[in-house]
């Protein structure tokens, strides 16, 4: 156990949205401590409240106690491992069985062609600043879109002296492409962690995507591109114009010091959120959460049907009356 100089009580926590906090930590150790968590670093012992925790983030450097593991687990917190400054995603872990409701929305709105096309119309309306004129065409919807992802680069090309010939890059040749597009892809990939952290943490599927489709990460790149002109075109710009010389590093750390101020994770899950508000789809309303150890319904032809009641088969299910004889 490390020497613990002092002690800390972590009172209040970063939101994601009113009701779902989260906490990050790196090069420390987890612990168990009475109904909480301790963490145990280089400053001493820090006591986290659980009840009030949606989301652990661990870092590199971090060891986590079985102990942890399952009180964070019988008190419904997600346990997610993800890189420095939550700039990769590796793995998740859930507590206790939760709603699906918004996996389900999603999956409604992904599988209708109607709810799929108003869904993408709202991504690329929501990296415009001004609200676009009603009545385009995704055709035209995606020329504009095209417009001020260029004007951006102009943009920060000229504020920072840095030349801009065009995004282009080679995945088999890193090093063939300028300090600035090596920028750019390095910060991507920054977003693309935080984007999938968010994501999931909020019962999402990064797998099911509505402007990016076929991969598993379809998803995440469709909410990283809603942030990108606001954080990594400038940071990859200003990065190369103050030097070239390892860029890949510097610019990832420019990026988590904007995402920071900017209390980007916080953005991300109120937008993520509001994407499939509106759209006809069951609100957030669930009683499956009044009771999280509750498996949930049954499907049935003719709609969900209670769980918990055996309906044929060898096992009778709680609450069922044994057959006799």
């Amino acid at each position: 156990m490390p020497p613990v100089p002092s002690q800390r009580n972590l009172k209040e926590l970063p939101k994601f949205r009113d009701g779902l906090s989260y906490l990050y930590v790196e090069h420390a150790v987890v612990e168990r401590e009475a109904g909480g968590i301790g963490i145990y670093d280089q400053e001493g012992l820090t006591l986290a409240p659980v009840a009030g925790l949606g989301v652990l983030f661990l870092g590199p450097g971090t060891r986590i106690t079985h102990a942890a593991i399952r009180l964070l687990a019988e008190n419904g917190c997600t346990v997610a491992w993800v890189g420095e400054g939550m700039a990769r995603f590796y793995a998740q872990g859930l507590g206790d069985t939760r709603s699906a409701l918004r996996l389900y929305r999603q999956a409604r709105a992904w599988a209708d062609p109607a709810l799929h096309l108003q869904v993408v119309l709202r991504l690329y309306r929501m990296r415009f600043s001004e609200p676009l004129p009603e009545g385009l065409t995704l055709e035209q919807v995606r020329g504009l879109e095209g417009v001020r992802v260029r004007n951006a680069y102009a943009r920060w090309s000229r504020e920072t002296g840095v030349p801009w010939h065009g995004r282009s890059y080679d995945r088999g040749n890193w090093r063939a492409a300028d300090p600035v597009n090596r920028a750019l892809s390095a910060g991507a990939s920054y977003l693309y962690g935080l984007a999938h952290a968010a994501i999931v943490s909020l019962g999402f599927s990064p797998a099911l995507g509505f402007i990016h489709t076929g991969k598993l990460l379809s998803f995440v790149y469709d909410i990283a591109d809603l942030y990108k002109a606001d954080y990594l075109v400038p940071a990859a710009f200003r990065t190369v114009a103050e030097s070239e010389e390892a860029v890949e590093r510097r610019v990832r750390r420019a990026l988590r010091e904007a995402i920071q101020e900017g209390r980007l994770l916080e953005r991300m899950a109120e937008d993520l959120l509001a994407l499939f508000q509106g759209l006809g789809l069951p609100e957030e309303e669930d009683p499956v959460e009044e009771d999280p150890t509750r498996p949930g319904g049954l499907w049935d032809l003719e709609g969900e049907v209670e769980g918990g009641v055996a309906y044929g088969g060898d096992d009778p299910g709680e609450g069922a009356e044994e057959p006799e004889g």
